[in-house]
């Protein structure tokens, strides 16, 4: 092999690196980095990482998705706060925001929503738009999906059907005031208590009853000091899929194309791990010895409204009795 020939195959082999080393910088040009509160097995993280699979695939591997559960990149507010200062790129939030966009608070209102489809029709009618819009421009974060979120039941000793059968019930609520004055509204003797203590106080009888979605009553196990599930659902409310505006405005048209392509699919996916999960946190808990009793629930629709209506803002008040009326 002569000379020539040899530094004729050393420039080739080395264009041949060069080259797929630009391959490889173009496959990959840009990972957004995407934190929640939720654990692995949550639907929430199965659908993040959904989401982050999708956008891979429609961009040919040139945005990749990081995510990073059980608050790893840092707590809600903290990620919100970092998506504002272009730290981080996405997150998954509610009401949350609004403390920088008033609207937001339309995502649990208690009795706002009679069933999950008058929720999913809220969400992505017109209502649903305005939330969005009012996101963006004052909270600089945009919502891309939603996820439902398990409605909030009340767990008891004995069936509780009406407000008049709550008679002063010793219940836990988290520190909330709406909540707070909610409850008290419908005949009960709500406190607030850290989460912590539920299941302590629910089995010395310092407290009677608690309220939370299946996944939490299965989750904390209260199916071992409660034996009543009163399917209130009093709050049933969503939560977004979210990119920080200065990370969407650095995309191109195509690429945000994508981003909206993949978040439906997620959350398309999402839903489906929802509703299973739904049946079966019901069925584990029938089979460990709860009862599930359907309430009037028009009747506690309607004793909440005058508590709900006093606790929201001006801003969002006819929005609310526009809800309690339809």
């Amino acid at each position: 092999m002569t000379k020539a020939t040899t530094i004729t195959r050393t420039l080739a082999g080395s264009a041949l690196v060069a080259t797929l080393l630009t391959s490889a910088a173009l496959a990959q040009e840009r990972t957004l980095q995407l934190g929640h509160l939720a654990n692995e097995d949550n639907s929430w993280h199965l659908a993040a990482v959904k989401f982050g699979e999708e956008l891979s695939a429609l961009t040919d591997g040139r945005i990749a998705v990081e995510v990073f559960p059980n608050e790893s990149l840092g707590k809600e507010i903290d990620l919100i706060n970092g998506m504002q200062l272009g730290t981080v790129d996405m997150t998954i939030t509610g009401e949350s925001l609004q403390n920088w966009a008033p609207m937001a608070a339309l995502l649990a209102v208690p009795y706002g929503y009679r069933s999950i489809e008058h929720m999913d029709e809220v969400a992505s009618g017109e209502i649903g738009d305005r939330i969005e819009a009012q996101i963006v421009e004052r909270a600089q974060i945009r919502p891309i999906a939603y996820f439902a979120r398990g409605a909030r039941e009340l767990t008891a000793n004995r069936a509780i059907t009406s407000p008049d059968d709550l008679d002063g019930l010793k219940m836990r609520v988290p520190n909330v005031p709406l909540f707070i004055d909610v409850w008290s509204a419908l005949g009960a003797n709500p406190g607030p208590m850290a989460f912590s203590e539920v299941f302590t106080s629910l089995q010395n009888g310092t407290i009677e009853a608690q309220e939370n979605p299946l996944a939490l009553i299965r989750s904390a196990s209260f199916n071992e000091v409660q034996s009543h599930v009163n399917l209130t659902d009093h709050v049933r409310s969503w939560i977004y899929l979210t990119i920080a505006e200065s990370t969407w405005q650095q995309l191109s048209a195509e690429d945000q194309e994508a981003v909206m392509e993949a978040a439906a699919r997620a959350q398309e996916y999402e839903r489906g791990l929802f509703e299973d999960s739904l049946a079966a946190d019901r069925a584990y808990l029938e089979e460990n010895g709860m009862t599930f009793v359907e309430v009037d629930n028009a009747a506690f629709a309607a004793k909440a409204k005058d508590a709900v209506l006093a606790n929201v803002s001006d801003e969002i008040k006819p929005i609310v009795e526009q809800l309690f009326a339809e």
